[in-house]
């Protein structure tokens, strides 16, 4: 390795145990790790720039808006009180339905969206409950990452391979989302096992929220019909921003416009709402990882991961599967993406069958994400809010659960694939 690459590598791996140790806040540490990256001339300012990826930037500034407004109305309220009615109060019941609502909805809408929604309804309901939400916030990190592994539109790394790739919607719902069903049934019991039954509200609080009426938590009706509204067509635009010709961050902003416009919200609390130290997060891990992309770092660990396997389909199958997944886990996974897509391509124009490989990326890139507490936007966002309101998650005490249950989630996904594509 020569010297930029030697110090990119070292600034990440140093922004990272800083990160780690929870001594400094991540949004300071990957500032300064974008900044030494500058002041130590790894790469010029104008790569730095083209390194962050606005397009990202750009939907959790718009959602995190748009959700802010939305919340005015008091739909996440009633929601949530419509949930927790269901389950009569009941703790575990309440958290199955949260898992489910949130893997459904991150499969057509995006992660961060998802859990800025469901994340508002779970302080909600377990405030009422009495309850630690904790342990709440983490499955509904792990069930926004699985959930948007089904889908075209549920991560945005899975735009990148069906862009690349040319394949559609249903390209996805047939290839990937059989896999995810079939995690998502096992995790339910995992989830079970580890956290429902150890839940427990005493029965003054569980027959409250049970005998609660939705309808009285509703501020704004007029507001909530709007926000329905703008909803569906959130989901329509995210489906279908490629064939309109439209980057994914347009959808985002012009809902968060719109939304302010209809409702006439206030400017001012409405920008309150937004997770500005997450944003900064995001900015200065996109200039760190340009970094280790710009030095050739990343180019070199894609290149040693296709090496290791002799151009054999099945095994660089499994080594991509398994090794997209630990990547990322500690790397963002969109530039990781962004790397593979044209080895992939060039290993296709040899006659070779890529297409087990396509959709190896795409389970081990998404479902990586669930390995740490920096591995995909939505985990970001999530505890974000829950430090917000007081109820810090630790990138250890996440890493003790995400890490094995994200292993656990992959070798699913090899099974799934050994079946799905076996060996010549």
């Amino acid at each position: 390795m020569d010297a930029p690459q030697i110090i990119s590598v070292a600034i990440f791996a140093c922004a990272l145990a800083v990160i780690i140790s929870e001594k400094v806040h991540r949004a300071v540490v990957s500032l300064c790790g974008a900044s030494l990256v500058l002041m130590l001339g790894v790469m010029p300012f104008d790569a730095a720039l083209e390194s962050i990826d606005y397009n990202t930037l750009g939907v959790l500034f718009g959602m995190m808006l748009f959700v802010g407004v939305v919340k005015m109305s008091g739909l996440f309220d009633f929601l949530a009180i419509a949930c927790a009615r269901l389950a009569k109060g009941r703790p575990w019941p309440i958290m199955a339905l949260f898992i489910l609502l949130t893997a459904v909805l991150s499969a057509f809408l995006d992660n961060v969206t998802t859990v800025l929604l469901v994340g508002s309804m779970t302080l909600y309901i377990c405030k009422a409950l009495d309850t630690d939400p904790v342990p709440f916030f983490m499955v509904e990190i792990m069930s926004s990452n699985i959930g948007g592994t089904a889908t075209l539109i549920g991560d945005p790394p899975n735009i990148m391979i069906g862009s690349a790739a040319g394949f559609s919607f249903l390209d996805f719902i047939l290839n990937d989302a059989p896999c995810v069903l079939i995690i998502l049934g096992a995790i339910m019991v995992v989830f079970y096992f580890l956290y429902g039954r150890k839940l427990a509200v005493s029965p003054e609080n569980a027959a409250k929220v049970s005998q609660m009426d939705a309808r009285t938590y509703i501020k704004d009706a007029r507001l909530l019909k709007i926000s329905v509204a703008l909803i569906l067509l959130v989901v329509l635009g995210f489906m279908f921003h490629s064939v309109l010709g439209w980057e994914s961050c347009v959808v985002a902003l012009g809902a968060a416009a719109l939304i302010m416009l209809l409702s006439r919200a206030s400017v001012d609390e409405a920008l309150a709402q937004v997770e500005w130290t997450t944003l900064a997060f995001f900015a200065g891990l996109f200039v760190m990882v340009g970094a280790m992309t710009y030095t050739g770092v990343i180019d070199a660990l894609a290149a040693w991961l296709i090496g290791l396997t002799g151009g054999n389909v099945f095994v660089t199958m499994l080594v991509l599967l398994v090794g997209s997944a630990i990547v990322s886990s500690f790397l963002d996974n969109i530039p990781f993406v962004a790397t593979m897509i044209p080895i992939l391509v060039s290993m296709q124009a040899t006659g070779m069958d890529v297409t087990p490989l396509w959709w190896a990326v795409s389970l081990g890139v998404c479902l990586g994400g669930n390995g740490t507490l920096i591995g995909a936007s939505a985990n970001v966002v999530l505890s974000d809010i829950s430090r917000r309101n007081g109820h810090a998650i630790t990138f250890a005490q996440y890493f003790k659960t995400g890490f094995p249950i994200m292993l656990l989630t992959i070798l699913i996904s090899a099974v799934y694939l050994i079946l799905r594509f076996p060996p010549a």
